[in-house]
């Protein structure tokens, strides 16, 4: 019980934090925030990515949101593995083959099965180049054709890459955007490059528009 009550003070603290660093505001574009399953999949370009996202959703929706995450990282130390486990409740994956036990399409569907919503970051790892996706990593095709049901929403995440830099640890406050596009459609005997090609181009094209959007705002 007390573990229970600590993790949700330390969620509720993420929370007030991370919207009093970044202002963040959450624009649904082309879905509105509604308690279905779904899978949300969002551009990485830093280890508060997902923290950001999962901070924009409803409480309720919060609540069976389940991040997908590096095992590596939130496994790193006991306040990492309470925050990664207890507070978010991530499905930690372990990013290097070598050490793997499971597999995480099949961790990731487990988690599906359980009735909870998931955000996956497809690029694999964080992106800090300039361009502006990786390439994606096929797990999100093999998700998306083990549970077709599932709502597929792109979410592109602005600006967290100039509030955490990598190698950073100290914040620097700046107004943060999430914006969730349309849920992006299944077409059958669909192969995995087209798959993933039409993923990255419905992410890019929530980018252009979230850039024109900002540009709107200051002229």
């Amino acid at each position: 019980m007390m573990k229970r009550i600590l993790s949700w003070l330390s969620a509720s603290a993420i929370v007030i934090f991370a919207r009093l660093i970044t202002a963040v505001h959450a624009r649904w574009q082309g879905c509105e925030p509604r308690e279905t399953q779904r899978i949300y999949y969002a551009n990485h370009c830093s280890h508060g990515d997902f923290v950001l996202l999962w901070t924009v959703l409803p409480a309720s929706m919060r609540q069976a949101t389940r991040p997908v995450a590096g095992a590596d990282y939130w496994s790193g130390s006991a306040l990492k593995r309470f925050i990664g486990s207890d507070v978010f409740r991530s499905v930690l994956i372990e990013r290097n083959p070598v050490n793997r036990e499971q597999n995480p399409v099949a961790q990731m569907t487990q988690a599906l099965d359980a009735g909870d919503s998931l955000i996956v970051f497809p690029e694999g790892t964080r992106n800090t180049g300039n361009t502006r996706l990786l390439p994606f990593k096929s797990g999100l095709f093999h998700l998306a054709e083990s549970r077709p049901d599932v709502e597929l929403i792109p979410v592109w995440i602005s600006n967290l890459n100039r509030v955490l830099p990598k190698g950073e640890i100290i914040p620097i406050p700046l107004v943060c955007s999430v914006t969730f596009g349309a849920p992006l459609l299944r077409i059958p005997e669909e192969g995995k490059a087209a798959f993933l090609a039409r993923a990255e181009q419905s992410l890019l094209a929530l980018a252009m528009q979230e850039a024109g959007i900002d540009n709107e705002s200051m002229s």
